[in-house]
């Protein structure tokens, strides 16, 4: 049987490999030098393709100083979006396969839409700049200022019946929670169903949409908004009680490459946790992170329901029981909490 033959894409992707090994070794030691020797070694290449390495980073905006004897030190990460930024700071398997980047978009959502019916596969990524009509929950607008907010939506291809399809938000809310508080969110919790908050003040959210038949989802698109480096004077006056970023939490300015990256790896590590595992590891975990049970909460819609929040549900409803006693199934609506049980 011949062995097979190198193409130009097999070698774009060893590159590409190889850079995201020598910045995540940078990164690991972002306050100290890495010598070229020990990169060397991590990548099994000699001195002359390290510094092909090195150079294909500096030339995509990363900025790394060398000194002589001690090795190279990673001191700045790009801030622009687009596939040369994120792909090398990625260390997921499959989403982020494919980075489709846009300066300005109406929605990031309605684009991913678009691909996924024109056959993109599981994992490809829509990012944007801005967004001129970015949405969220229940058809609300989603603003987000130019440069300083992360908006991506990712297309899916879970293997389930759209009745679970709920379980792909929950999952994904645990993943941007965990990812907010590596980032130095500390305080990041879960609102029910899809809201990511610190203290009451909300740092991100979530959109799952469908395109499903009767017994198969033909895709799903997940969209992602995070307040990344917005100041309290970005937000609009009427969200400065309510809003806040990762900015304000950690007290440090965070590259919106590495802030996508690391989303994506910690949705991709709870997708597929819920794909072998089943929706109950990602429950209990949803459970922890929750900022809505144990409190009394007000449901509004169509419905209005008071009650206290005691549980999720294995479809990921909240369920909450009313004044009367009786346990309610709340599969949608806007939460407003009121007081700790």
């Amino acid at each position: 049987m011949p062995s097979p033959v190198a193409t130009a894409g097999d070698s774009h992707w060893t590159d590409l490999h190889q850079d995201a090994i020598v910045l995540a070794l940078l990164l690991e030691c972002a306050d100290d030098f890495v010598a070229g020797g020990v990169l060397c070694d991590k990548l099994d290449v000699p001195r002359a393709e390290l510094l092909k390495r090195i150079d294909s980073l500096r030339a995509r905006g990363y900025v790394i100083h060398t000194r002589g004897g001690l090795g190279y030190r990673l001191v700045e990460i790009p801030d622009q979006l687009g596939d040369a930024q994120i792909a090398p700071l990625l260390a997921s398997g499959e989403l982020g396969r494919k980075i489709h980047y846009f300066e300005e978009v109406e929605s990031t959502n309605d684009e991913a839409h678009r691909l996924a019916e024109a056959g993109a596969l599981h994992g490809e990524v829509v990012v944007a700049d801005f967004q001129t009509r970015g949405r969220g929950r229940r058809g609300r607008s989603w603003v987000a200022p130019r440069g300083k907010a992360l908006t991506f939506s990712v297309v899916l291809r879970p293997a389930i019946a759209p009745a679970r399809a709920p379980e792909i938000t929950i999952a994904a809310a645990v993943a941007a929670a965990e990812a907010a508080r590596e980032m130095g969110a500390g305080s990041a919790r879960i609102k029910w169903p899809n809201d990511v908050e610190c203290k009451g003040r909300k740092i991100a959210g979530l959109l799952t949409e469908l395109r499903a038949e009767p017994d198969r989802v033909r895709h799903a698109v997940l969209g992602v908004g995070v307040n990344v480096s917005l100041q309290m004077h970005d937000f609009p006056e009427e969200l400065r009680p309510v809003a806040t970023s990762l900015l304000l939490e950690s007290g440090e300015r965070q590259p919106r490459p590495l802030v996508c990256a690391r989303l994506l790896e910690h949705i991709e590590e709870w997708l597929s946790l819920h794909e072998t595992e089943g929706f109950g590891p990602v429950a209990d975990r949803w459970r922890e992170l929750s900022s809505t049970l144990g409190r009394r909460v007000r449901i509004t819609g169509a419905d209005p329901i008071e009650g206290d929040a005691v549980d999720l549900a294995e479809d990921g409803a909240l369920l909450v029981r009313t004044g009367r006693g009786a346990l309610v199934r709340v599969l949608a609506g806007d939460v407003e909490h009121c007081t700790l049980l």
